[in-house]
């Protein structure tokens, strides 16, 4: 058994395991603090060339000089010490830099550009990336709602992983000098340390960071909780200690009988970790038996499973909490073991199993794959290390190399992985983030809004600058939309540079509304033209109940509706009409005479023997023996309104009165439009007729088949379908069908648009 073994690489088990966060009141000056940060980086770092960290040490007291904390003590006193959080995560020389030059370009008249000469353009951008993140505010009420949006945010503001390594440490050292602030500001820092910051810590996988930030957070928090179990916890300290003593010694002695050499310990569980159980569990402190862990760290995977067996044949596992994290790892590349037995007395406790390397990651995370190796003159050198793939942040981070060089290895990092790169977000004047595509520009964000914002905006101040319509909003600008009640509303020209399809949507719908009055004034006109060139008396048929069967004929909800359809070539106004005189001859009929019946009985027999039939069920007026088709760009099915185009050696295809093909024919060719109408619908109408569908709904798992049992529950054949999701994550499905009426279409989209996740169903119009 290993007493004083040493870690791989050289590295002492007592310091390599440290479960002990450093008390900073330890130091009285900061020449201390900086004396310990030089023992400590000079611990794991081969060189002994300190000169960079020496003078930014220099250039920031001198700069800080005369500041001072909430607490009194000198304000350089806080870069030393988070410089210190990042030494204990054994990162490069350029971070430990930057981490005591964080506050300088913010809170003193160093620029930017005087770090770049003294430090380098590596350290400058670290410095100037912790200065972006620091501008980020947040809204102590809405955070927790928006916690994931924020997180993400401030993940993709980093361009370098080591800004927010740098952040983390910053912002753990004023977690441990919190005391010194007012009440309602430790309540505020705490929140945003427990929403943001330690969830990233976690997601990064540095349990160091992540475990202090909880602790902390949960005692700002919930004070009364935290000091609750603080005295319950050590009111039993005695107890436990023995008791893990115990467990030490005895599985030491069966891991030296099987010639395995490890290194064993006891940890008490971390206070949030145990109000998070209590919480979830709904139980009291003395209903949590597992408050320490046991934790065996050996040289190799062989030897953690041979550990596993030799204790679960000493004691008894408690069924179902075995979790095996070496051959499952977790997202954030954490392995081990993990069991949970019952002692001799009765007691259950937990035992974590792994290998050196495994802590080193579990403790320090991505941090573990900044240790690189240096020669005496203090360059880096070193092989490339194959490294297994691992999942991170939404499994979109995989690393393939662990490199010896900083460059190469953030140039890969940046290169393969752009992790927000489908998103930007931005912060609206009041605090909240919103979310748009990448690329997206004000108008985006407007729209994001309300639609009453983007109809009305005339300009954008992007974090208190006037910038033009088309600016390609940035991860964490703050945008004021400036709007105007004389605004004559959003421009076309706009459809062209927005992103998001909610904003091109909103657009085309106020067009719509805007263009009604001109297509309603635009529709009467085309009525009154047809009425004047038939010779119909347009005050006969112009009766409100005419008007409304009309309306509600066509699925319209007022009058002025039909006439805008009209207006826009939505409907043929003879079509209108032509219904308008129908409705007129069925109120004469009703005061005719038997001889007048008889007459008419007689002209409508040889209308009927006059009218020319066709297999398709459509009746072409004026023509006899005309091939009929059915155009395939808007498939018309029985019920529709239609009309015939007549072709160039092809007879007469048919098409809807609303398919974008006949809206958008020239005059010349309107001349080519001939009246059809299917049969009455008190004759059958033979066949299936295609018809063809789109579907746009939010893309999951089952969707399609979902969609599909719909088409078999009603027994519907299916002839072709196609679908695409865009990277927004809208899926789009085209399916094309045979079906015997517009009215079972109706019912087959109405069914459809009950399906989860579907946004809308329409037809296609060409």
């Amino acid at each position: 058994m290993k007493e004083s073994s040493e870690f791989a690489k050289g590295e002492k088990k007592e310091e390599f395991v440290e479960e002990n966060v450093r008390d900073m009141d330890d130091f009285t000056s900061p020449e201390d603090i900086y004396k310990e940060l030089i023992a400590s980086v000079k611990k794991y770092h081969p060189s002994d060339d300190t000169s960079m960290i020496e003078k930014a040490y220099n250039l920031a007291k001198t700069a800080h000089e005369g500041q001072k904390r909430k607490s009194g003590e000198p304000y350089i006193i806080h870069p030393l010490c988070t410089a210190l959080i990042l030494a204990d995560l054994e990162l490069d020389k350029e971070t430990i830099t930057a981490g005591i030059l964080h506050d300088v370009v913010e809170d003193t008249i160093k620029t930017l550009d005087e770090i770049k000469d003294e430090f380098g353009e590596e350290v400058a951008l670290l410095v100037d990336g912790v200065t972006k993140l620091g501008q980020l505010s947040y809204d102590a009420d809405k955070i927790e709602i928006q916690a994931e949006n924020l997180r993400k945010m401030f993940l993709a503001m980093a361009n370098d992983i080591r800004v927010i390594l740098i952040k983390l440490a910053d912002r753990l050292h004023n977690m441990r000098t919190l005391q010194y602030m007012r009440p309602e500001k430790q309540k505020e820092k705490a929140r945003e340390t427990m929403d943001i910051y330690a969830p990233i810590a976690q997601r990064l996988g540095i349990s160091k960071i992540k475990i202090e930030l909880d602790d902390l957070a949960l005692k700002y928090l919930e004070p009364d909780v935290y000091r609750d179990l603080v005295e319950k916890i050590n009111l039993r300290k005695s107890e436990r200690e023995y008791f893990i003593k115990d467990i030490v010694e005895v599985i030491s002695d069966y891991l030296k009988e099987s010639d395995i050499d490890a290194y064993i310990y006891g940890r008490a569980k971390h206070f949030f970790s145990i109000y998070k159980k209590m919480v979830n569990q709904n139980k009291t402190l003395d209903q949590i038996y597992d408050l320490f862990a046991i934790r065996i760290i050996v040289e190799s995977i062989k030897d953690c499973y041979a550990v596993l067996g030799i204790i679960h044949t000493k004691y008894k596992p408690i069924p179902g909490r075995f979790k095996d994290y070496i051959a499952m790892p977790k997202d954030n590349m954490y392995q081990s073991l993990h069991t949970t037995l019952i002692s001799d007395n009765g007691t259950p406790f937990e035992v974590q199993i792994r290998t050196y390397e495994m802590h080193r990651i579990a403790e320090y995370g991505i941090a573990a794959h900044w240790k690189y190796k240096e020669s005496s003159d203090g360059k880096k050198v070193g092989k490339n290390q194959e490294e297994e793939k691992l999942a991170w942040l939404r499994q979109i981070l995989e690393w393939q190399q662990d490199m010896s060089d900083n460059k190469e290895f953030m140039n890969l990092l940046k290169s393969d992985l752009d992790l927000f790169s489908d998103s930007v977000f931005c912060f609206t004047p009041t605090g909240d983030v919103k979310s748009l595509p990448a690329g997206s520009t004000p108008v985006d964000f407007a729209y994001s809004i309300h639609s009453a914002v983007g109809n009305k905006m005339i300009g954008a101040k992007i974090n208190g600058k006037l910038v033009p319509i088309d600016y390609r909003l940035q991860n964490g600008d703050r945008v004021e939309v400036l709007t105007s009640q004389n605004s004559k509303g959003p421009s076309r020209d706009w459809l062209n540079i927005v992103k998001s399809t909610q904003a091109k949507n909103k657009i085309n719908q106020w067009f719509r509304h805007a263009s009604k009055d001109d297509n309603i004034a635009k529709g009467k006109e085309l009525l009154g033209q047809y009425c004047k060139v038939k010779g119909i008396n347009q005050s006969d048929i112009s009766k409100s109940e005419y008007i409304t069967t009309i309306t509600k004929k066509y699925g319209f909800d007022s009058w002025d509706s039909v006439l805008a359809t009209v207006g826009r070539g939505g409907l043929k106004e003879g079509q209108v009409i032509n219904r308008l005189v129908e409705e007129f001859r069925k109120d004469k009929v009703k005061s005719v005479t038997d001889k007048d019946i008889l007459e008419q009985q007689d002209n409508e027999i040889n209308q009927v023997h006059d009218k020319p039939r066709s297999k398709s069920g459509i009746t072409v007026k004026g023509i006899h023996d005309v091939a009929v088709r059915f155009s395939k760009c808007c498939s018309p099915v029985p019920g529709d309104e239609i009309c015939g185009f007549v072709t160039r050696g092809r007879g007469v295809s048919i098409h809807r009165t609303d398919c974008i093909n006949i809206i958008n024919l020239s005059e010349f060719d309107r001349n080519r439009l001939i009246d059809a109408e299917w049969e009455s619908v008190n004759e059958r109408i033979p066949g299936l007729y295609l018809a063809e569908i789109k579907i746009y709904g939010n893309n999951r798992t089952g969707l399609l088949v979902d969609i599909s049992k719909i088409f078999t529950e009603r027994q519907i054949d299916i002839n072709s379908i196609n679908s695409r999701t865009s990277k927004q994550g809208i899926a789009t499905i085209a399916i094309a069908f045979g079906i015997k009426s517009k009215t079972e279409l109706n019912s087959l989209i109405e069914k459809i648009r009950q399906v989860e996740s579907v946004i809308d169903v329409e037809r296609t119009t060409g």
